[in-house]
């Protein structure tokens, strides 16, 4: 194929060339470092997942088709590679705590490993690898979200499971070893797997917990479909029925962001550590009340008003539907309620796992206070290139405190530190293992990226 042929020319045939032709020793050491640490959160989540219910829903669903000899994260069983990247994205993503990269509005991680675990495993893969590959997962699923510009929530697709689906085929594709043109070519094939709803916000579905595991395994299809010569469109991305004409259509997109700056400007360095386990549209909200309750020594009883601005497209997706939002049905919903986790924050002065227990949902003071919240937009708002948060106070004694976030905790002009991630690891895979197992863990993690076989960090990554 020549270099000035459709595959070539169009932005999955520049994706597929990168792809390609990456090192793993052309990687910046504080990339490779940054990576590891992001894994480090990501199997630390799957681990405290395991406490809830929803994995061993899965991994019923999952069972129906049979075994497999591939580890899954936190847990004994083994699934086959496809279906153990599912419940690996599943596991990742269920508490809605992982790693979001903040101007694609995009759970990187949660996709990107899953596949290039499961890829790594089954190719007899090293450890260098499947570090690699879920890099260059990340750099995809983070570029396709940035082209987006923002807009998937609006029109109600999860760009975790639109984007991830893109990263998870190259991850999965370098693995196994496609050329530039099959890697352009994976990319064209799931394209037309790429989906994910977010009806779910109307009922507090488990739909999205589904979503990054889903782009994990239609990432591993396209990557096989490809390798044994499956053509997939070249502008799957561009075209005049690509990604961004059919599922923004009419919107502002940057498709040029898919390829643009591959390989210099790293986009994994700009993905946020959560520092709380809700929808990453609250964090400022949380951290604004939090700041004015150490401040003034507010006590919840004082509060006559709680007034919270924010951009019109977050705003949809953490304070509608109303019935839902200002009195949460289960612990998904409140993820996604602004008003009912800046009322837990106030009442408890602090926002974790815990408020989003049984107790806290029914708690009269917290549900109380979340009928004082009030919301508007915020003209000011950084969305998406930040996650603004700006509250105001009104106390009963006709005082106003103010506070505004503009630029969200985590986010790669506030970055958790490699340190706090590792405490982050602590506390979540603490919930639910000894401190050995936390220390093997976290030792096959931060040494992720020799020539040891990936199978080998896999079992580390395992329960029992």
């Amino acid at each position: 194929m020549t270099l000035d042929s459709p595959t070539r020319t169009s932005l999955a045939g520049q994706v597929g060339e990168f792809v390609a032709a990456a090192e793993i020793g052309d990687l910046p050491a504080d990339v490779l470092d940054r990576a590891r640490h992001l894994i480090l959160d990501a199997v630390g989540l799957a681990f405290a997942s395991t406490a809830y219910g929803f994995p061993a829903v899965a991994l019923d669903a999952l069972s129906t088709f049979g075994g497999g000899d591939h580890p899954v994260l936190g847990l004994p069983d083994r699934l086959s590679p496809r279906d153990a990247a599912v419940l690996n994205g599943v596991l990742i993503h269920g508490m809605d705590f992982d790693d979001t990269h903040i101007p694609a509005v995009t759970h990187v991680s949660a996709a990107a490993l899953p596949a290039a675990l499961s890829a790594a495993t089954s190719a007899a893969a090293t450890g260098a690898d499947l570090l690699l590959a879920y890099v260059l997962g990340v750099e995809v699923s983070a570029r396709v979200g940035i082209g987006g510009a923002g807009s998937f929530h609006d029109v109600g697709f999860h760009p975790t499971a639109v984007a991830g689906a893109f990263g998870a085929a190259v991850a999965a594709g370098k693995i196994i070893g496609l050329d530039a043109d099959r890697l352009s070519a994976a990319q064209g094939v799931v394209g037309s797997m790429s989906a994910g709803l977010m009806e779910f916000l109307q009922d507090g579905s488990w739909t999205k917990r589904l979503h990054p595991g889903w782009a994990a395994m239609s990432g591993l299809t396209a990557a096989s479909f490809a390798r044994a010569g499956w053509s997939g469109p070249p502008a799957v991305y561009e075209g005049r029925f690509g990604l961004y004409n059919t599922h923004l259509a009419g919107r502002e997109t940057n498709p040029g962001a898919v390829g643009e700056s591959l390989g210099e400007t790293w986009e994994l360095m700009r993905t946020a550590v959560k520092p709380y386990p809700v929808c990453h549209f609250i964090h400022a909200f949380a951290d604004a009340v939090l700041t004015l309750r150490a401040e003034h020594g507010i006590r919840p009883e004082e509060i006559a008003e709680i007034r919270c601005a924010i951009h019109p497209v977050p705003g949809k997706v953490v304070c509608e539907p109303p019935e839902a939002k200002w009195v949460p049905r289960d612990e998904y919903d409140a993820k996604f309620s602004l008003p009912f986790v800046v009322s837990a924050a106030l009442v408890r002065g602090r926002f974790g796992l815990a408020e989003l227990e049984d107790e806290a949902l029914a708690d009269t003071e917290i549900l109380g206070l979340a009928q004082k919240v009030r919301v508007s937009d915020d003209p000011d708002s950084a969305f998406p290139a930040a996650y603004s948060g700006a509250v105001e106070i009104e106390l009963a004694d006709g005082r106003v405190l103010r506070h505004r976030e503009q630029v969200n905790r985590g986010h790669d002009e506030r970055p958790l530190t490699n340190a706090e991630i590792v405490d982050k690891f602590r506390s979540t895979i603490g919930r639910v293992a000894d401190d050995a197992v936390a220390d093997r863990v976290q030792r096959a993690v931060l040494c992720l990226g020799d020539d040891r076989p990936a199978t080998e960090f896999a079992e580390a990554c395992r329960a029992g």
